[in-house]
């Protein structure tokens, strides 16, 4: 038996038919009365078919209203951003970061009255330590040189520059702004490994080549490595660098598809690959397979490039598996120049959530491993270090270098340059700012002149911010900031310097014996074996 309140969930369906009846009466003592009967007769025979179909169990109960779930779910992000969130909540970015770089790419005020917003007194919380002599930076134009004794092209990098993002994840006209903004403002860009596209080229900014599994722009038909192709596409003088990917922050160990229905002929012209088919990129890469193979291979790379700087980038997983690398580094006597360290809090990359939440360290475990295993090896003053992972401000890339880092990459920092609204839509195509799309209408929208001035003046803006920082911590160059020149609260009640949080090992510690083994060092260095990544029982 059916109560009246059982039956009160179709009443605006009931509602709508009978607007639409009246509707049509009245049509005989005014025109105007069609207006509201095309508008109810719409909402009845929507209500109708919510009643029919069977995809959706709140429609056929609640037909017409039923779609209002569906439209706040579509707007819930927009509503939080705008209307709930507080500036310092990170979702994954806080309002206050995303100002400072709308403000910095402006060139508008970027400073704050009334004191700070930040809870100082909450665990977490970090400062970096000021003199009582602080010093004033003439020229902010730090740069780090990228390249070892077997490299014949060392490049003189900025210490901030633009992530790996791939042309097709993002549009062409976000392509063309961040590289021309790079070369306006002197810095690199990053490829991703979607290869080298026209937009690269047009901008004439900096390059570094990522290649990823999938080979592209250096491949065989049959999605091989091609040391003909990649040696053709590294001696274009645009590419400065060569980065082999093995994993990304956002989704670590994790392959992927782009379906031939996405593929576009300058997708398939920078790629390299057919169109009308799925272009697949494997987990794991095909021209090696043991840390010994790898370090092979960057020799080739290096040699195939004519001695530029050769390097790779990972999401630190298994610990041991790094320290493999590292052990064929001694062994076969190839080391890279530079190594990128990605934190699982990257995120440009469309993931599945249980990859972006759980899978992958965050960048600062991340990067002090490296750091100390290197250290621990012998080797840390032969590799450079950069770092990514949600690095926005001065205070971010201070933080980083303390830790470890020679340098630091942003891919969203500098997606919000260029007028990203975290509106959280890049794998669906429809962008609202142009950004992540390549919908030709979407993308129109984004100004590629205007916004590579935006990109320039936000990298000029915050190093700018960062030698002030330096000089207020009594240092020349941000290179010299060191863990101890941060602080740490712990608790509420306890802070420590950085030398406590981050320790570090010593320089050749793993290669000697002994009976100390902080972290754990030791004892996987132990499990650790050149020829394979399999560990040693």
């Amino acid at each position: 038996m059916h109560t009246n309140k059982d039956l009160s969930r179709f009443s605006i369906l009931a509602l709508c038919i009978v607007c639409a009846a009246f509707s049509a009466l009245g049509l005989a003592f005014s025109i105007w009365l069609l207006i509201p009967l095309v508008l109810f007769l719409s909402l009845s025979l929507l209500g109708i078919m919510d009643v029919i179909q069977r995809d959706h169990s709140i429609l056929r109960n609640y037909p017409v209203i039923g779609h209002m779930r569906f439209l706040f779910e579509g707007i819930r992000p927009e509503i939080r951003q705008y209307l709930i969130e507080s500036d310092q909540d990170e979702e994954p970015f806080s309002r206050d970061a995303r100002s400072l770089v709308y403000q910095r790419a402006k060139g508008m005020e970027d400073k704050r009255p009334f004191g700070t917003r930040m809870r100082v007194y909450d665990a977490g919380y970090s400062w970096v330590t000021h003199s009582v002599a602080p010093k004033h930076l003439e020229s902010t134009d730090f740069r780090v040189r990228i390249g070892g004794d077997n490299c014949a092209q060392p490049y003189d990098a900025s210490i901030y520059n633009i992530s790996a993002m791939s042309f097709g994840s993002l549009s062409a006209n976000a392509i063309l702004a961040l590289n021309t903004g790079a070369k306006i403002g002197g810095f690199a860009h990053d490829t991703g490994e979607g290869g080298i596209s026209r937009y690269h080229r047009q901008g004439g900014g900096d390059l570094i080549y990522e290649i990823g599994s999938g080979y592209f722009g250096c491949r065989n038909d049959d999605g091989s490595f091609s040391a003909e192709k990649f040696a053709e596409q590294a001696s274009h003088p645009q590419i400065k660098m060569i980065e082999l990917k093995l994993s990304q922050g956002a989704k670590p160990g994790h392959g992927g598809m782009l379906p031939a229905a996405k593929i576009s002929p300058e997708i398939a012209e920078a790629r390299g690959i057919p169109m009308g088919q799925d272009c697949v990129s494997p987990a794991s890469h095909l021209a090696f397979s043991t840390p010994t193979e790898m370090m092979q291979f960057i020799g080739l790379l290096r040699e195939a490039s004519k001695g530029k700087p050769v390097g790779f980038k990972l999401c630190i997983g298994h610990q041991r598996e790094f320290m493999c690398i590292v052990k064929a580094m001694l062994e076969t006597e190839i080391v890279p120049d530079f190594i990128v360290i990605d934190g699982t809090e990257g995120g440009t990359g469309a993931a599945p959530l249980e990859f972006a939440n759980h899978v992958g360290m965050p960048m600062v475990e991340g990067l002090t491993f490296v750091h100390n295993t290197l250290r621990g090896a012998g080797l840390r003053d032969q590799v450079k270090l950069g770092a990514a992972g949600k690095i926005v401000s001065a205070f971010d890339i201070a933080r980083t270098l303390a830790i470890g880092a020679d340098w630091c990459n942003s891919a969203r920092g500098y997606m919000f340059a260029i007028g990203c609204i975290q509106a959280q839509a890049c794998h669906t195509n429809h962008c609202p700012v142009g950004v992540a799309t390549q919908d030709p209408l979407r993308q129109r929208a984004l100004d590629p002149i205007g916004k590579s001035k935006r990109v320039a003046n936000f990298h000029r803006n915050t190093l700018e911010a960062l030698g002030e920082m330096t000089g207020a911590a009594g240092l020349t160059d941000p290179s010299e900031f060191l863990p101890r020149h941060l602080m740490i609260r712990q608790s509420d009640a306890q802070m420590v310097t950085g030398d406590q949080a981050f320790t570090s090992i010593e320089i050749g510690s793993l290669l000697q014996t002994g009976k100390d083994d902080p972290g754990g060092y030791r004892k996987r260095w132990a499990r650790a074996r050149a020829d394979h990544f399999e560990p040693v029982d």
